[in-house]
């Protein structure tokens, strides 16, 4: 290939590979107006159930034509997948590709400890973010019983009038149709998630404030929109006082109050508040957006409407609305079912495996992965390359230990020779899996390669289209830099590791490489991953902690690099010895492996490796298990970064998820360490604080920025994970975004309450006892460019606040948050920026021009401390305002300044209120005929009872009826 040849050829790949990565970030892929590709997967777990199918089916057909209502006309879902668990019997399902349960958009799982039905979405993401998956279990999909929680699951045909809210741009709903889009609220929930999950909007509720103060002094329910009608209830157990009454202190209801809205109405949003309600087809939008209301939309979207932000998404950009004036038709799905794991390691052994005991650490890992990692009843092939190709193994099914010690003995062995063709590999792997097979569909290949390959071109196409998943393992500076962009189109993982010998890389890589069927029980976990660069006559040693959520085929795996062990000794928490004559050692491979039978101890175990060679080296120790108990899910990490590829000066975001089946840890010392090619590691600890780059509190999903790189190139992300033995709150509730459970309704003039809310933890006083537990586990591997080579000016300003919560004690407003830093969310800020203003729109779009607070005396603290501040705000032109909203921005030493803060709401409660919400068309009266049916004694009744509490300056309703249940 001539030189011209070679720049045109990487010109077509770069644009290519940008191409490729530009629609990279979701498998979901808009084609015209409909959603192509959407997988929903089904865990393992759950049993077989073909009622089950059907409710899938019929939920994402009646969300469709929800959809295409609720956006205007521009989108609709397309064509379905819908992933069927190897525990199903075989009914000619068709066979996945790239599709697996880990990359599902929707999954469908039992929940786990007592998180109850609700749907959810895990959604950590900033504002227009888009989520991980929806989460719906069984119970949610087929029980009636608990879909009539979340509104019934059967809509009877409203009035006439109301049906005129489904005409859509001059096509009305026959009435076959209509009953179709109305008649479960599976779609609108599922809708209402879509748009969590797509386009990173939040829920218009809230929970923890259920009622708000306006500026006209009012109370009113938090919500979007304001229009909304019904009624306040209080139910007997949490209510002492009979009526909603309200608190002196805090101008709100007393706890126990909620709010019943009619079953029947004309207000047409919002989606994201209450979609079961059947007029419900719109999203807010600016012209009844309701921004005093205190929720998380407000909050996270800087008071943004949720079609403003969802008509701002990428999906929009390009989408015209759908001219043609029918229906789009209902989608299709298809039902795809994956059997036994198939994988081939294809492995590189050309002259650029020379050097830096690179054959022998290839050995090691994958001599690992066979032995303790890879899943019972896999089939495993292996291959070779060069300039050639060599098939060591045909695919052999691993149903015993004899297996994966004859397939690790095909492992090569001979000195590397040779060029690099990646290619050849490729197809012969492939080879190897049609002969088992008859076709690579769902296949996985494991290529692992040190060398750079010019003619990858060639295959890019053919291995992309294969249908086969490709993970990718990079070893040294010179692998081929192309390699990482086939995982990212077939589905697969990608690695790097280092020529660092007291780095456990390459051991990390292929241990993460576990089958994404969501089978977690079958998957090795991988405790424990260390090594160090050890001198002569001295020790490396540490402690591992093994749990009570695992301890079947726990390993302790030793590396070294002479000829001779180093003297191994490891104590269990009951004091039993091992010593290297308890080992199986293999001096060639320079490895030593102990497998504990039956289940490992639960507690402290001890390792101590001596160094008796007179030189240093580097010594290794890798502990690796499986889940305990087929019944209760062994605690994982799952670490990433927030892209995979990134170019300075854009910073990044570690994210490490630690939980137990679908449950988040809380309370876990996480540390990130990213690994350039050469250099030091970068070392920060993550958190779960709801700061700085961690969105939400105490959703077991732990993150920081990154922003400071020495080099262009690969790097490597590892998380270590330890929690000792601790008194911790139980598992939240969800705390990620979820449909809204709705109390009960008014039809017919009588109030229907709905069965009460699934069993959840929700006393954060209770606490209890877990049991320590460590883990560590590869994050996978990124890529740096235009990362500059000299000391450069400071260009990274301290990170947005986004936590800033406000209360009035007086006439003193109270402010607190989390400090940012002086680079994000590190080091120390300079100064503060505080505004305050009657309208938060002036201080989102305008903060400069707001009112001033004197900060003088606020000295910032270093990053991660929590921040107080009180002061008495300036008075505003406007009489009687009773919000104040407030921001703050951070300065660092430079005179950057941080992005403005979420805006707080400062309320100063006003007494006595002589009227609250304005818009509930309830009177006293007509409750009174609801509750007691006796107009003329409840209205006295009612009299006195508002003529007493005025007396005693307690506030009731007045034009907003209650009732006690």
């Amino acid at each position: 290939m001539s030189c011209g040849e070679g720049a045109a050829a990487a010109g077509w790949l770069l644009a290519l590979l940008l191409t490729l990565a530009a629609a990279r970030g979701a498998a979901v892929l808009l084609r015209g107006n409909g959603y192509d590709g959407l997988l929903v997967a089904i865990n393992p777990q759950v049993p077989e159930d073909e009622k089950l199918l059907a409710s899938i089916k019929e939920m994402i057909t009646e969300a469709s034509f929800y959809l295409f209502n609720a956006t205007q006309r521009r989108v609709y879902f397309q064509n379905i997948k819908i992933l069927i668990p190897a525990t199903w019997k075989a009914n000619n399902y068709g066979k996945p590709k790239h599709e697996s349960y880990e990359k599902a958009e929707v999954i469908v799982a039992a929940p786990y400890w007592k998180h109850g039905d609700e749907p959810y979405t895990l959604q950590y993401g900033e504002c227009g973010s888009m989520g991980k998956y929806i989460h719906f279990t069984p119970n949610f999909l087929v029980n009636d019983y608990l879909i009539d929680v979340y509104g019934s699951r059967a809509w009877k045909i409203r009035a006439q009038a109301e049906l005129g809210l489904f005409w859509l741009a001059g096509v009305f709903l026959s009435n076959s149709l209509l009953k179709k889009v109305c008649q479960s609220n599976n779609g609108r929930v599922f809708v209402h998630e879509w748009a969590h999950l797509r386009w990173g909007v939040f829920d218009e509720y809230n929970n923890e404030k259920p009622f708000y103060i306006t500026g006209q002094n009012q109370v009113k329910v938090t919500r979007c929109a304001a229009d909304l009608t019904g009624i306040y209830v209080c139910e007997k157990k949490s209510c002492t006082e009979g009526n909603c009454v309200i608190n002196e202190l805090t101008g709100l209801f007393k706890e126990g109050c909620a709010f019943i809205p009619e079953r029947t109405q004309t207000a047409k949003s919002s989606i994201m508040y209450m979609q079961s309600l059947s007029s419900v087809v719109e999203f807010c939008n600016e012209s009844n957006h309701n921004r005093e209301a205190p929720n998380l939309q407000n909050r996270m979207c800087n008071y943004r409407s949720t079609w403003d932000v969802i008509i701002s998404s990428m999906d929009f950009n390009n989408t015209l609305l759908r001219t043609n004036i029918s229906l789009p038709p209902p989608p299709t799905f298809s039902l795809l079912q994956k059997r036994d794991r198939v994988i081939c390691l294809v492995l590189d052994v050309s002259h650029s495996m020379n050097g830096d005991d690179r054959i022998n650490r290839l050995r090691q890992a994958a001599e690992l992965y066979l032995l303790q990692v890879v899943e019972d009843n896999s089939y495993v092939g292996i291959v070779t390359f060069n300039n050639e190709g060599e098939i060591r193994s045909q695919l052999l099914q691993i149903v015993n230990k004899d297996i994966r010690k004859e397939l690790a003995s095909y492992l090569p062995t001979a000195a590397p020779s040779g060029g690099t063709n990646i290619c050849v590999g490729l197809q012969l792997g492939f080879e190897v899996i049609k002969n088992q097979e008859g076709n690579i569909y769902g296949s996985e290949i494991i290529l692992l390669t040190a060398g750079e390959d010019s003619g990858i071109i060639e295959c890019f196409s053919n291995v992309i289209n294969s249908g086969s998943i490709i993970h990718t393992v990079a070893l040294g500076p010179s692998a081929a830099k192309e390699v990482e962009q086939l995982a990212h189109e077939t589905g697969g993982l990608t690695f790097f590791a280092s020529d660092r010998l007291d780095s456990n890389d390459l051991i990390d890589g292929f241990s993460a490489i576990s089958s994404g069927s969501g089978d977690t029980f079958s998957h090795s976990i991988q405790i424990e991953s260390a090594g160090e660069r050890t001198e002569s006559c001295k020790l490396f040693s540490r402690t591992v902690m093994i749990d009570s959520t695992i301890g079947k085929d726990t390993f302790f795996a030793v590396t070294w690099q002479t000829a001779e062990p180093p003297k191994i000794t490891l104590l269990d928490p009951n004091g039993k010895n091992y010593t290297n004559k308890d080992f199986e050692v293999n001096t060639v491979l320079q490895v030593a492996r102990l497998q504990i039978p039956g289940i490992a101890e639960v507690g402290e175990w001890t390792y101590a490796l001596m160094n008796t060679h007179p030189s240093p080296q580097a010594l290794t120790m890798t502990v690796t298990s499986r889940a305990a108990n087929s019944t209760i899910p062994a605690i994982t990490v799952k670490a990433h970064m927030s892209s995979d590829r990134n170019e300075y000066p854009r910073s990044m975001v570690v994210y490490a998820r630690v939980s137990q089946g679908l449950s988040p840890i809380l309370g876990a010392n996480v540390t990130a360490i990213i690994k350039p090619g050469t250099g030091d590691p970068i070392i920060l600890e993550l958190l779960d604080n709801g700061a700085g780059s961690d969105i939400v509190k105490n959703d077991g999903v732990y993150s920081r920025y990154i922003y400071s790189f020495s080099e262009n190139g690969r790097y490597n992300l590892k998380v270590c994970v330890q929690r000792a033995s601790k008194t911790v709150r139980p598992y939240p509730i969800v705390p990620w975004s979820h449909s809204m459970y709705i109390p009960g309704y008014i039809e017919n003039g009588k109030i229907q309450m709905n069965p009460p809310r699934p069993s959840v933890i929700s006393n954060e006083d209770i606490q209890t006892t877990a049991g320590g537990f460590s883990r560590t586990v590869s994050g996978g591997s990124f890529i740096m460019s235009a990362v500059p080579t000299r000391p450069h000016n400071d260009v990274f300003p301290p990170c947005k606040i986004i936590d800033l919560h406000a209360r009035t004690a007086n006439d003193m407003i109270i402010l607190s948050w989390t400090a940012s830093g002086d680079d994000l969310d590190q080091g120390q800020a300079a100064s503060y920026e505080i505004r305050t203003s009657e309208s938060p729109l002036e201080l989102r779009d305008n903060f400069d021009k707001a009112i001033l607070v004197n900060t003088s005396d606020l000295t910032p603290q270093h990053a991660g401390y929590k921040e107080i501040f009180v002061f008495k705000p300036e008075p505003f032109a406007t009489e009687n305002i009773t919000i104040i909203y407030v921001a703050v921005r951070a300065i660092d030493k430079a005179s950057l300044h941080s992005d403005v803060s979420n805006i707080a709401q400062a309320v100063k409660f006003v007494l006595p209120m002589d009227y609250l919400t304005g818009n509930i068309e309830y009177s006293v009266s007509r409750i009174a005929l609801l509750g007691f049916g006796l107009l003329t004694a409840v209205c006295l009744i009612t009299s006195a009872t508002i003529c007493a509490l005025k007396k005693k300056k307690k506030v009731v309703i007045t034009e907003t009826a209650t009732t006690l249940l």
